[in-house]
C-alpha cells in the first residue's frame, strides 16, 4: 500500500485529503510545516509527497530543493498543491523537480486523488 506524505498547514484541506486518500487505501502521513515535512521524508521514505508551498518556517520550495538534493529522497515524486498560481511559481516548482503542480482553487479533492494515483503509476 503506497504511503503518501501530506505537507500542508491548512487543517481543513489536509483532513479532507487525508480522508479521501484513506478511503482509497493509501497509507497517510502528515506534516504541518516544512521542517516536520523534511524530517518525515527522511525517516518515513514515503512513495509520494503532496506539498504545499506556503508553510510556516521552511517554505515548500526549500522542502522540495532539500528533497531533490538528497540522494535518498531525490526519486520520491512530489506533487505541489498550492494557492500560488503565478506562472513563475509553477515553473520554479517544476524546475525544482515536482512531477505536477496543482493550484488549489482549480482542483477538487477527487481530482487531486486522481493526480496522486497517476503519479504513482
Amino acid at each position: 500500500m503506497p504511503k503518501i506524505l501530506i505537507i500542508e498547514d491548512d487543517k481543513f484541506l489536509r483532513e479532507l485529503i487525508v480522508r479521501k486518500l484513506s478511503n482509497e487505501n493509501f497509507e497517510i502521513s502528515e506534516a504541518v510545516d516544512g521542517e516536520e515535512g523534511i524530517k518525515k521524508v527522511e525517516t518515513e521514505k514515503p512513495d509520494l509527497v503532496l506539498l504545499d508551498l506556503i508553510l510556516p518556517g521552511i517554505d515548500g520550495f526549500k522542502v522540495l530543493s532539500k528533497m531533490k538534493d538528497d540522494p535518498s529522497s531525490a526519486s520520491i515524486p512530489v506533487i505541489i498543491l498550492s494557492n500560488l498560481g503565478q506562472r513563475e511559481d509553477v515553473e520554479r516548482g517544476l524546475k525544482l523537480g515536482a512531477v505536477d503542480y496543482l493550484v488549489k482553487a482549480h482542483f477538487t479533492p477527487n481530482e487531486i486523488i486522481d493526480k496522486v494515483k497517476g503519479a504513482l503509476k
